[in-house]
């Protein structure tokens, strides 16, 4: 049953997911995207959203009881893309024990004494677990690529700062990536597509709705004047970073609960894959297993 479903899940996924990204262009994918589902069908589709958190919650108890493969999920996006509430949505099913979230906002001043990589790195997930990063180190081919006077704050030696660093950073990553991999950890990234359109949209919504103003910085509205340069920087950034065992999931943004569902599918296709299954029990611990059995029977009350 799992294989068709898995099957149905990669061809669901197959527009949205980039392996190879040579060719990748950015205004070739949709922020309004909703495959086959309309407006109406939302209740579907929250449906199938919930019927994958508990197909995720199922994954996740095996990966934690087998203890051998770590997951790791990479979020990034422009502001009000909704990644605070997919993560939310998507892993709400699962056990918390089995899951750790990490923020990456500005760099401290420890982060800038270190490689660009050194703050991610010490929060990956440890075997059986479920690693997930809000924005990443992704931030240092996008933000710090659109804002270079950040990167003069890195102090790095001047002559290791030239005209190739965004490639040099994008093979470091990729290399990386390659690394966790073959060492047992499953990456998926996803790119949250969200429109101008929509992300102004949101913004005023934080500033009409008063429960909302607490979300809503004055830097966020200035970020929108960078808006090509960022876009820019994300197709750049897919292209030389999408592999097969590291790919990115271009997510359309423009609807929460479709954004969501993409995301689920994504999770539990992906784990799947890995064939997850609860540690066999050999004979010497079904004899061990039988005499707490008698143990416990042979007890009055």
């Amino acid at each position: 049953m799992n294989k068709i479903r898995r099957k149905r899940l990669r061809k669901f996924l197959e527009p949205y997911r980039i392996t190879r990204g040579k060719t990748f262009r950015l205004k070739d994918h949709d922020p309004g995207d909703t495959h086959r589902f309309k407006t109406e069908q939302k209740g579907e589709a929250r449906e199938l959203l919930a019927r994958g958190v508990e197909w995720l919650a199922e994954e996740q108890g095996k990966l934690y009881a087998q203890d051998r493969w770590s997951v790791l999920l990479e979020f990034q996006a422009m502001d009000a893309a909704g990644k605070d509430g997919t993560i939310k949505h998507v892993m709400s099913g699962v056990n918390p024990q089995g899951v750790q979230v990490t923020s990456f906002k500005a760099p401290s001043a420890e982060d800038l004494d270190h490689d660009f990589m050194w703050r991610c790195m010490k929060t990956l997930p440890e075997r059986g677990r479920i690693g997930i990063f809000n924005r990443s180190y992704y931030e240092e081919v996008l933000v710090v690529r659109v804002h270079e006077a950040l990167l003069a704050k890195q102090k790095l030696p001047p002559e290791l700062v030239g005209k190739n660093i965004w490639q040099e950073r994008f093979e470091d990553i990729a290399n990386i990536e390659r690394y966790l991999a073959r060492n047992g950890t499953l990456i998926l990234k996803f790119f949250l597509n969200l429109s101008r359109g929509e992300q102004k949209k949101r913004f005023m919504e934080r500033l009409d709705i008063p429960d909302k103003n607490w979300k809503f910085s004055s830097a966020d509205a200035r970020e929108r004047g960078y808006w090509k340069a960022y876009m820019k920087a994300y197709e750049d950034m897919i292209r030389h970073t999408a592999t097969p065992q590291a790919p990115w999931y271009v997510v359309p943004a423009d609807n929460k609960w479709f954004s969501r569902l993409v995301v689920a599918a994504a999770v539990v296709e992906a784990m799947e894959g890995l064939d997850l299954h609860y540690p066999r029990v050999d004979a010497e611990k079904k004899k061990e297993l039988a005499a707490a059995r008698q143990m416990l029977m042979a007890e009055k009350g």
